[in-house]
């Protein structure tokens, strides 16, 4: 039996997501940047992506249905880091390593500036993001990570308190039949087993080195929502309507799940 090739985030968020998935052998896991896990969706190298919710628009992919990783409110590990009024911020250096949260960054700059700073792409370094520039989106453990001294905007509470939605940043998808009924059970799950290994997950996770087992916790337990009911979904169409005004995704696109009639 060939393994179904999934691809996954190396961020403490996911790990949840995939905990009950070690050593099942009907499954491979292929671990990049979400951009690059995009990419090879695309491309055809694997079978399902926990993809940026951007890149579904850019796609035919259906997607796995009640797994996301979502926020309601601060998500701690999606930051805009500057060390000036943000009023006064005219260049942003940007982690390109997740589109959706550039979109994002682009939807909340552009309602809270009513124009468009300077964006520069740049390796997710901090320190030389902001020595190059007056703000830094940086993500994933990088930003949950961050100990400097710049100021900090979370983009899932910035998110939350312009439109009073979750936000969506990630979730399962594929090309429609490249997921059976089994393989969807199995990765629902794996999500539910992991829930209930939170404290386990958090002490075993070693992202930024030892002695985060607490702050890890809190971050899975208060920060990420791995639910994706109806209040995510709206909040993922605003997304969707809003990046579609400003010429960041081609179209609206419908939902589509996996498991679907027809």
């Amino acid at each position: 039996m060939t393994p179904l090739r999934l691809g996954v985030v190396p961020y403490l968020n996911v790990e949840p997501i995939v905990h009950g998935l070690r050593g099942d052998r009907r499954f491979e896991v292929v671990r990049d940047v979400p951009s690059r896990i995009a990419e090879r969706l695309h491309a055809g190298e694997i079978d399902l992506g926990m993809i940026p919710s951007v890149e579904y628009a850019r796609g035919d992919y259906a997607i796995v249905p009640g797994i996301a990783i979502a926020s309601r409110g601060p998500v701690r590990s999606v930051e805009l880091l500057h060390d000036r009024p943000l009023d006064q911020v005219r260049r942003v250096a940007l982690d390109t390593s997740s589109r959706t949260s550039v979109a994002l960054l682009r939807i909340l700059l552009r309602e809270r500036l009513g124009r468009e700073p300077e964006y520069v792409p740049m390796p997710p370094d901090p320190a030389a993001m902001l020595a190059a520039a007056d703000a830094a989106l940086v993500i994933g453990d990088p930003a949950l990570f961050y100990s400097g001294r710049a100021q900090q905007m979370d983009l899932g509470e910035a998110w939350w308190m312009l439109t009073g939605l979750p936000f969506v940043f990630a979730f399962w998808a594929g090309r429609v039949g490249a997921l059976g009924r089994d393989g969807l059970e199995l990765l629902q799950r794996s999500l539910r087993a992991g829930l209930e290994r939170i404290e386990e997950i958090a002490s075993s996770y070693n992202g930024n080195g030892a002695g985060h087992a607490a702050d890890n916790e809190v971050y899975l337990r208060e920060c990420i929502v791995y639910d994706f009911g109806a209040e995510e979904q709206a909040g993922l169409r605003e997304f969707y309507r809003r990046a579609h005004e400003l010429g960041l995704i081609p179209h609206r696109p419908e939902l589509r799940f996996h498991g679907d009639p027809g």
